[in-house]
């Protein structure tokens, strides 16, 4: 037997389709609105009716009021905003957080018997009828603010899909008795405050803004629970029409709005007259905020920062299983997304960057902060601005393609570290020595596959009277190419390739695998700045490397804390090979190479980096406290830095030392200016 509540239940339901039959009828009878809808006068009544009562009965009961989407925030480390992106500029507040004024307002305009009727009125469908009747065409349609509420729901599920939002405002029959039985549903299991409260977060209120929170921070600057009458009276104008009411664009006839409303609050008693009528003469007064969303509106060169966790958020699995649940999650929004950012490392690497490299030259200077022993993207930086204008770019140039970077830039000898360790970890020293003349074949050596590369070519050092023999730190100090080739061949290529795989180097910036030739140990595979920073980033946290993260936390708009991606790290060598390479790299800033980026303050260790014909400089360094990786090149038909003018300044030799190194020098004092000097531990060297 069924229970009292269900019988109840099912009492209503039966009555509803009743009421939907009825409506029909009566709609089709007169040829005019049903609820706001247009029926043509064609066909049979009771036919019309069944039909209406059938649809009714075979719609599905389930209807669970979708969570809204809203604007996401993205933090620093310090807590500091760095940006707000939203697919919906959004805020969801609860009832106790909107005016009573505008509630009021509201109810009065749109639905004055909103708390005497049902999820339909009946009464105001007649009402509609007949006046529509009268006037012979449609003037006034019936919907309730229940219904109101439900068909935002539709479109707000629709997003930006214009035939899908055309869908959810169809003025169809078999929109309208949808509309009807969930407006039915929802009155069911939510209070008239709810509803109004969802109904009041849902609705667009023009001028990109959704909800009443948004709604008040655009037009007037105060939150929703602050409006004073007049304000609460504008915006509840606005719901019938954002864009003919926009008090932005058409101020006259938003006032013309705004005191129909008021009039309406007094006739219907939530407001004096003598209120109504002081408010009427108030001019509209607006405090418009405008709205700033999204990675662009960021300072501090942090735009493409902010880009990089957009993508791990709609790329990473720990934000969801599939694509499409990442790509929801994101358009939801509500997140409060916690970043490593550090402010005061950001500052100076962006300071630097753009003192060393001018927007409006045609090469580009990037770099990229890493934590060692915890991965923590500290700070990415680069000269040309985030945007779409002139000299603007939105390619980040610190990450791969993947991530929203380019192709990534050939690391020239900053990969030779990565050579050494693997020699190192294969039970080589610094002690072994190479004849290294200053031009010789390339070792015969094979890959990982078993591919074979004969001894052919020709490898050459940068200078023709930089001749051996040498042992490893003198060829690391002086960047000797023919050391490191027959360093290689003697340990393999696969080696070399296994150990760059250790330190998170598997692929290049352009997403294909890395291309294990012989070349690879003088950095002919193109890589980014967040590769090498996060690979030197082990040398300084003696062999262990972590996965370079940018995410500390995220908490969804229902105050659920969501996985986040982690470092993972593991021991990529041992801790006697990377102190040697620290006191090899150590070697390198004190009186080879890269003088022009040791710290006076500071233990530092380095590599510097230059391709041929000088298309890409680089250098790759670290402290205890940090690693950063600095590339200066062009972004689009790399030709020779040599003998131009760069940062205001004329560049003849460029090199890795001369352009890049003074970028990371500059850069790593400031994030570490106040900060005591840890110092770097040190192998004796044969």
């Amino acid at each position: 037997m069924p229970s009292p509540r269900s019988r109840s239940s099912i009492r209503r339901t039966a009555y509803a389709a009743s009421l939907v039959a009825r409506l029909v009828a009566v709609s089709t009878v007169a040829g005019v609105l049903l609820a706001g809808l247009a029926l043509p006068a064609v066909g049979s009544v009771g036919l019309a009716a069944k039909e209406a009562v059938s649809d009714f009965d075979d719609l599905p009961d389930d209807f669970t009021t979708p969570p809204l989407s809203q604007a996401s925030t993205v933090y620093d480390a310090s807590g500091q905003v760095i940006a707000t992106v939203y697919q919906r500029d959004r805020t969801v507040v609860p009832s106790e957080r909107i005016s009573p004024l505008l509630k009021a307002a509201l109810v009065d305009i749109e639905d004055n018997r909103f708390y005497q009727h049902g999820a339909v009125d009946l009464k105001g469908v007649l009402r509609a009828v007949n006046r529509n009747a009268a006037s012979g065409e449609i003037s006034q349609g019936a919907s309730t603010l229940t219904q109101q509420y439900v068909k935002n729901v539709f479109v707000d599920q629709a997003g930006d899909d214009p035939q899908a939002v055309q869908a959810a405002q169809a003025q169809t029959l078999g929109r309208k008795v949808k509309e009807m039985k969930y407006a039915i549903k929802l009155e069911e299991t939510l209070s008239k405050d709810e509803i109004l409260t969802d109904y009041l977060n849902i609705t667009f209120f023009g001028e990109q803004a959704y909800g009443i929170e948004a709604a008040s921070q655009r037009y007037f600057s105060v939150h929703a629970s602050d409006l004073t009458l007049a304000q609460a009276a504008l915006l509840a104008g606005l719901v019938q029409s954002p864009t003919g009411y926009d008090p932005v664009v058409n101020p006259k006839a938003a006032k013309a709005r705004r005191d129909t409303v008021l009039d309406k609050m007094a006739e219907y008693g939530s407001i004096t007259r003598a209120q109504a009528d002081a408010a009427i003469a108030e001019p509209v007064t607006l405090a418009v905020s405008r709205a700033r969303q999204g990675c662009i509106t960021a300072a501090q060169g942090e735009g493409f920062f902010c880009d990089y966790v957009h993508k791990l958020l709609t790329t990473d699995p720990a934000f969801g299983a599939t694509a499409a649940e990442r790509q929801a999650r994101w358009a939801r929004g509500g997140l409060q997304i916690h970043t490593t950012l550090d402010p005061k490392a950001q500052q100076a690497v962006q300071a630097s960057v753009t003192a060393h490299a001018y927007p409006s030259d045609q090469a580009a200077a990037a770099m990229t902060v890493v934590q060692p022993g915890t991965g923590r993207i500290l700070a990415m930086g680069q000269s040309r601005p985030y945007g779409l204008g002139t000299d603007q770019t939105q390619i980040n140039l610190n990450v791969g393609k993947p991530m929203g970077g380019g192709l990534g830039f050939p690391t020239g000898s900053t990969f030779k570290p990565i050579v050494a360790a693997a020699a190192l970890e294969s039970g080589r020293t610094p002690a072994q020595s190479y004849p290294a003349p200053a031009s010789m074949p390339w070792p015969a050596m094979k890959n990982c596959e078993g591919g074979r590369y004969p001894q052919s070519g020709e490898v050459h050092n940068d200078e023709s009277d930089q001749v051996g023999p040498f042992t490893m730190g003198p060829a690391m100090a002086k960047s000797v190419n023919t050391y490191f080739a027959a360093l290689e061949g003697e340990i393999g290529l696969c080696t070399v390739v296994q150990t760059a795989n250790r330190l998170g180097i598997s692929q290049q910036a352009g997403g294909q695998k890395l291309d294990a030739v012989p070349s690879i140990a003088l950095g002919s595979n193109s890589l980014s700045p967040l590769d090498m920073a996060g690979a030197y980033a082990a040398f300084a946290a003696h062999g262990t490397y972590c996965r370079p993260v940018a995410i500390d936390s995220v908490t969804t708009a229902d105050g659920k804390a969501l996985a986040v991606p982690k470092a993972n790290c593991s021991e990529a060598m041992s801790a006697t090979t990377a102190d040697t390479l620290t006191t090899l790299l150590r070697g390198v800033v004190q009186d080879g190479t890269g003088t022009a980026a040791g710290l006076d303050d500071r233990d530092s260790a380095g590599k510097t980096g230059t391709t041929n014909g000088s298309k890409q400089v680089w250098f790759v360094g670290y402290t205890a406290e940090l690693a950063a990786a600095t590339v200066v090149a062009d972004t689009d038909q790399p030709a020779s830095l040599n003998n131009r003018r760069i940062g205001g300044k004329n560049v003849g030799s460029a090199s890795g030392g001369t352009v890049a190194g003074p970028v990371w020098r500059d850069a790593v004092e400031g994030a570490l200016k106040g900060t005591p000097a840890k110092p770097l531990t040190r192998i004796p060297l044969p």
